[in-house]
């Protein structure tokens, strides 16, 4: 049955290799499950409610996405869409957090409408292939940014904006958790060297164990103020599904006198713009590191990719989370070899059993202890840059505008905005931009980028 349903031997996998590949990705992801309800209940939504709902859409997106595509990619609420939701949106603009629902709930739809026509699958046709890999490497180097933050090896600083965590200073739970983050990363380095199978996954439960141990013998002290929270599951807290009714529904009955209609499309359009090129971006970085484009760049199937994102978004909505969207931790899966949706119908699942009953003990892991599948995945998908022509520096600059964008700006989109911008005007410019054949389509959207700068907060 699984054979007939995803094509295992067409895609030269199992279902070993899928299931491991799926918890890998879950397990890369679950802190999901604790960070959406943290930031969605500062703008007065219900933690629990939020947590049930964040698992249920993660579960109904891999289900969509592994049932239309068959692809090993995983979603879930998406963080930067999130803290725009409740911060920019809620708390900046003052807006009600059901009417913020019920513009995600239109984006959704209006998303279905522009999958269905082949809008977004020709956006990502018309990319060039110098730029999809460039997007590869620059989600590598982001998620890789990601995990050092989490972790915080990597912290802020006054004159230099960035840092490395100064261990003689901070000889607390922060300190002792960005020494495991180091030590985590040697270890699944090792695992991988030593080609053990689901090595990333082992990493992750090796650091956890580690931590775990830390906090026994009193090494790390758990201290909520700071972020450190304990590493033993709440096992108070097993079912939060009972409070969804704090959130399901709620999109419907959104009270639209407290905004005016031009704020509320803006909303949308703000909903709508961020989500279609991060989803097209992480589409583009992780097909690209498992090889499945063809040789003219494209991902096959793409329409059920992007339409299993679609419907996602609006019954997330419904549901009472943000923005569900395709997650670049899926690349974490396809580096363990996942292939076909049943590593995304996993995932799926372990999102399922946790909105259930396992919520605690999949919210205990720390960031600390997915830091480092995300560095060493994010030094794994750098690799693609080894296929850009940096001979050429109408290919080269515009990638690596687009790679450095990403940590830089900490968003997906604004590199492939940059990368968009410079790759059509560097071209134009310098009169090659017939011999390198660039789309119409690629103008216009190098066109919009700008006038988001311009037009757009």
């Amino acid at each position: 049955m699984l054979e007939k349903l995803f094509k295992l031997k067409e895609n030269k996998t199992d279902v070993k290799t899928e299931v491991i590949a799926g918890l890998t990705t879950f397990m890369t992801m679950a802190y999901i499950l604790a960070v959406n309800p943290s930031i969605l209940s500062a703008a007065g939504m219900d933690s629990g409610a939020v947590l049930a709902a964040t698992a249920l859409a993660s579960f109904f997106g891999c289900l969509c996405m592994a049932l239309l595509a068959n692809y090993p990619f995983a979603l879930a609420p998406g963080m930067g869409l999130n803290a725009y939701f409740a911060f920019s949106v809620c708390i900046g603009m003052g807006v009600d957090w059901r009417i913020a629902l019920a513009a995600v709930f239109v984006e959704g739809i209006i998303f279905i409408i522009l999958s269905l026509t082949n809008v977004r699958e020709a956006i990502f046709n018309a990319i060039p292939l110098t730029l999809k890999y460039a997007v590869s490497g620059g989600i590598g180097l982001f998620i890789a940014f990601i995990g050092c933050k989490g972790a915080n090896l990597v912290v802020s600083d006054a004159s230099t904006f960035v840092t490395y965590q100064h261990f003689t200073e901070n000889v607390n739970s922060i300190g002792v958790g960005a020494v495991l983050a180091l030590i985590g990363i040697i270890l699944t380095a090792v695992f991988l060297v030593k080609k053990v199978k689901g090595a990333i996954l082992f990493g992750i439960l090796s650091t956890y164990v580690l931590g775990i141990l830390c906090q026994l013998i009193g090494i790390y002290v758990p201290n909520p103020e700071v972020g450190m929270y304990s590493l033993y599951p709440a096992f108070d807290q097993w079912f939060v599904l009972g409070n969804l009714s704090q959130t399901a529904g709620q999109v419907f009955l959104a009270d639209f006198s407290s905004i005016m209609p031009l704020d509320f499309i803006m909303v949308i359009f703000a909903f709508l713009f961020v989500d279609i090129f991060d989803t097209l971006g992480t589409l583009m970085g992780v097909a690209s590191k498992a090889n499945m484009l063809d040789e003219e760049g494209k991902l096959p199937r793409i329409r059920g990719a992007l339409l299993a994102d679609a419907l996602a978004t609006s019954v997330g909505a419904v549901l009472g989370t943000s923005t569900t969207t395709t997650f670049v931790e899926s690349s974490a899966g396809v580096s363990e070899g996942g292939r076909t949706g049943l590593s995304s119908a996993v995932t799926g699942f372990l999102f399922f059993l946790s909105g259930i009953f396992l919520a605690p003990l999949f919210m205990a892991i720390p960031s600390f202890a997915t830091a480092p599948a995300l560095v060493v995945v994010g030094c794994m998908m750098m690799s693609n840059v080894l296929k850009i022509n940096f001979n050429d520096f109408s290919e080269a600059i515009p990638a690596f505008l687009t790679i450095a964008c990403m940590p830089f700006m900490y968003s997906i989109s604004e590199g492939i905005a940059v990368g968009f911008i410079s790759y059509v005007a560097i071209n134009v410019c310098t009169g090659k931009a017939k011999e390198k054949k660039i789309s119409p389509l690629m103008y216009v959207l190098a066109i919009l980028f700008v006038c988001k700068y311009i037009f757009l907060k």
